[in-house]
């Protein structure tokens, strides 16, 4: 294993903030496999997950089973680390504007595409490093404006010229699920399997610029951009979702590294025999057919069902009890189809989303992701 340390700092005055990076592999070999946790620095399930990983791949890498190049950065918020107000840790927003870490990537494809024009060939090798070298020269001509831009910045760089992009998180009270782009379904449906997805949702785009999209998109969008070339899809990115935020045990763990190995063993990053892959709990359904459940009322939640159950719509999931009156309002399902996650708080406020089914017919439009 390689560390290295990126320093965050200077856009920090009075913090030492960085970022450790840990590389498994050949430098610059392919298939290149980049993984990072706890991006919404709160959510520490993925954080579990990296440590198990961690002494995997060493272990790997001593008996020389490493065959690609694999890239960890097993905790990639240290502002979100940092952050705490009156006790509570708050990790998916940056408390200097609010913003979350997980939005506001830069969308480069317009830049990339004037500095590929009338280079691109029949050949779809030499397209793919065409476009990894423009997405790194606009990449280093963004400017951020503060400390988290900084952090995006340097997180962005290591993953878009990966081959295969893992961002490990997790939700509130959650069951496994994972986001990914819609060309990307057939590439993550053994990954699917093998973490025991019970929703495995896609979309070509989300809104507000996620992590994951900064890194796949810019390939569907540049193909479609060029449809003369040959473009292929040059990074596939997937949003892991392992479970909910108290879901942190070794057994969790071990199991959640346990079946990433398996995955990079399927795509020839890690030598050994291809694992069996377990039946699915479910198939791909389109993000904009997950929709939340509103909360009818302010008062005390009561759920009458658990993560991970199927539901049919009009079904009542859980009661808003007015704790001055005693009235008691209910909340239903939307759809039919999973309750994948829902809220921890157990006193909400009307219209405040308590919970996520995922359906299978896509109803939504524009922004699909939560904030």
């Amino acid at each position: 294993m390689r560390t290295e340390t990126i320093a965050l700092s200077p856009l920090a005055p009075g913090a030492n903030l960085s970022l450790t990076v840990q590389r498994f592999g050949a430098e610059g070999a392919r298939p290149r496999i980049y993984v990072q946790a706890s991006l919404h620095a709160d959510e520490i399930p993925g954080m579990i997950a990296a440590h198990h990983l961690r002494e995997r791949l060493t272990a790997l890498e001593a008996e020389g089973k490493i065959k690609g190049e694999i890239i960890l950065v097993p905790s990639a918020n240290p502002i979100g680390l940092a952050q705490r107000v009156m006790g509570d840790h708050i990790g998916r927003f940056h408390l200097a504007d609010g913003v979350n870490f997980n939005r506001g990537y830069p969308h480069l494809v317009p830049k990339v595409a004037e500095r590929i024009e009338g280079k691109l060939t029949k050949d779809g090798e030499a397209n793919v490093r065409l476009i990894r070298e423009a997405l790194r020269a606009e990449l280093e001509a963004w400017k951020p404006s503060n400390a988290a831009e900084v952090m995006k910045k340097a997180l962005l760089g290591l993953a878009q010229e990966a081959d295969i992009v893992l961002d490990l998180h997790c939700d509130s009270e959650a069951v496994v699920h994972l986001y990914t782009h819609t060309r990307s379904a057939e590439e993550f449906s053994a990954l699917s399997a093998l973490i025991g997805s019970h929703a495995y949702l896609l979309a070509d785009e989300s809104g507000d610029e996620p992590f994951d999209e900064a890194c796949s998109r810019p390939w569907a969008e540049l193909a479609d951009r060029f449809p003369d070339y040959p473009i292929p899809f040059g990074c596939h990115s997937t949003t892991l979702e392992f479970r909910g935020e108290q879901d942190v045990t070794h057994e969790t763990g071990r199991a959640d590294a346990a079946a990433m190995i398996d995955y990079m063993i399927l795509r020839g990053a890690i030598a050994g025999e291809a694992p069996q892959i377990p039946e699915a709990f479910c198939y791909a359904t389109p993000l904009a057919a997950s929709e939340p459940v509103q909360a009818p009322a302010n008062g005390i939640l009561v759920f009458r069902t658990e993560v991970g159950a199927k539901v049919k719509a009009g079904e009542v999931i859980a009661e808003v009890i007015d704790p001055l009156t005693g009235a008691v309002r209910l909340a239903e399902a939307p759809s039919d189809g999973t309750m994948f996650a829902r809220v921890a708080v157990r006193f909400v406020t009307q219209g405040m989303r308590i919970a996520k089914v995922a359906g299978t017919t896509a109803k939504r439009t524009g922004k699909l992701l939560g904030a």
